[in-house]
């Protein structure tokens, strides 16, 4: 049952849902934002840095793992303002250990980790939530939910810039308190809209019985590449624009970032508006050869302009790919419950740890590397330059594995008449 407010709907609810995904958007792309004032402001190097994305997703990734648990447990109303109030603290606390504590780094990891705890609630939570209400055609929903995040993270891209621009980036702790007021007024919010019960044990199909559909476990390793394929671009694209091209941290994040998050937000929306004309994972393929040429294009085009271009453009490549394979997996198992999201989510957060966290890792390797830079030298590339162009290079791994496991999806339900559609759904659920 899903228990009514007087005067509330199930809009007011998708309206909280919505502004769940730009509370996600502000717990994971604020802090990469100040990575240039981190980097000159404390001296802390790109595997310090990159180690703070690792970890941020990495506890989103543990969160993942038992949040579905806490949805069924005390119902999606307590999971979401428990979402929202960690969120919350962790912003409280990005604004506040850094400057007073000597340790800068240890203070930046415990505030990371506190908002990751509710970004991993957030990600479990709130999608089921939205699937469970009567507001119409689940896939299109499921896109303009997820669009939210992009509009979000242009918001916090665009916002917080020029708050450094117009001030001064000795004020950077300022954003994180500011941002604070979303998730407490989205808390306050879910206190009384309308929610929904999750489905109940005996209706939901077990884990042991996705796990051994194959086409699930490929959708799994897609998450996984989707989450690596998006967040390696848009937590280095503005410390990539600034000290890997060289140009100024405002052009940088307003062509990086910022557009980046306008064209993904762009994309999903698009297709919440007209995803049920198209072929999902026709489009899918599409989106990710075009990754590939978007990443290709970041490393090997020297024109800095269309480097920060093709790092924009990512953003509609990706578009789709994370609540894409969500609408497929809950379309063919329509009663996978919470456990399923939380099971998506996991493999996605892995990959958005991975990518990024590795890209990080192989830019300090490759800048650190005296062959290496002697050869970018004779190119024009400083180490920091030819570092980051390194990690973005290896990153497209990531993009190139999902395109394949998009074909063998494809390729197994060839059989089928109706390929990944929701009308093809043995009994599932999102």
């Amino acid at each position: 049952m899903i228990e009514m407010k007087k005067g509330l709907s199930y809009k007011h609810t998708f309206s909280g849902c919505m502004t769940g995904f730009v509370v996600q958007a502000i717990n994971n792309n604020l802090a990469p934002l100040l990575f240039v004032v981190f980097q000159d402001e404390f001296g802390l190097s790109l595997s310090l840095l990159s180690s703070v994305i690792l970890v941020n997703f990495l506890t989103q990734l543990c969160v993942d793992a038992f949040a579905g648990k806490i949805a069924d447990r005390f119902g999606f109303r307590a999971a979401v303002t428990a979402a929202m109030a960690t969120s919350a603290l962790g912003l409280v606390l990005l604004g506040v250990l850094p400057v007073v504590w000597d340790n800068t780094f240890a203070g930046l990891m415990i505030s990371t980790v506190v908002f990751a705890i509710g970004g991993g609630l957030i990600e479990v939570v709130v999608s089921p939530l939205t699937e469970l209400l009567p507001l119409g055609e689940k896939k299109s929903t499921m896109a303009l939910l997820h669009s939210f995040y992009c509009w979000g993270q242009a918001v916090v891209v665009l916002l917080s810039t020029l708050f450094i621009r117009i001030f001064d980036a000795s004020l950077w702790y300022v954003l994180p308190l500011a941002w604070t007021v979303v998730p407490v007024a989205n808390m306050i919010w879910f206190f009384f809209v309308p929610v929904a019960d999750a489905i109940p044990e005996e209706k939901r199909t077990p884990l042991a019985s996705l796990l051994k559909d194959r086409r699930f476990l490929l959708a799994l390793v897609v998450m996984t590449c989707a989450g690596a394929c998006e967040l390696t671009v848009s937590q280095w694209s503005s410390l990539f624009a600034e000290k890997g091209l060289g140009v100024s941290k405002f052009l940088g994040d307003l062509l990086g970032p910022c557009l980046f998050a306008l064209l993904m937000g762009t994309g999903r929306l698009v297709f919440g508006l007209f995803g049920s004309r198209l072929n999902l994972l026709r489009v899918l393929k599409i989106l990710t050869v075009c990754c590939i040429v978007c990443y290709l294009a970041m490393v090997f085009v020297p024109q800095p302009i269309v480097s920060l271009l093709a790092c924009g453009f990512t953003g509609l490549t990706v578009s789709m790919l994370w609540p894409g394979t969500i609408s497929n997996t809950s379309a063919r198992f329509p009663y996978g419950g919470t456990a399923m999201f939380g099971l998506c989510a996991l493999f996605g957060d892995l990959g958005c740890a991975a990518g990024p966290g590795i890209a990080g890792l192989v830019a300090d390797a490759v800048s650190s590397n005296a062959d290496l830079v002697s050869v970018a030298a004779d190119l024009g590339l400083n180490a920091e330059q030819l570092g980051l162009r390194g990690g973005i290079l290896v990153g497209t791994f990531f993009p190139i594995l999902q395109l394949i496991c998009l074909f063998a999806i494809g390729f197994m339900d060839k059989p089928s008449a109706t390929p990944l559609q929701p009308t093809s759904i043995q009994g599932a659920k999102n």
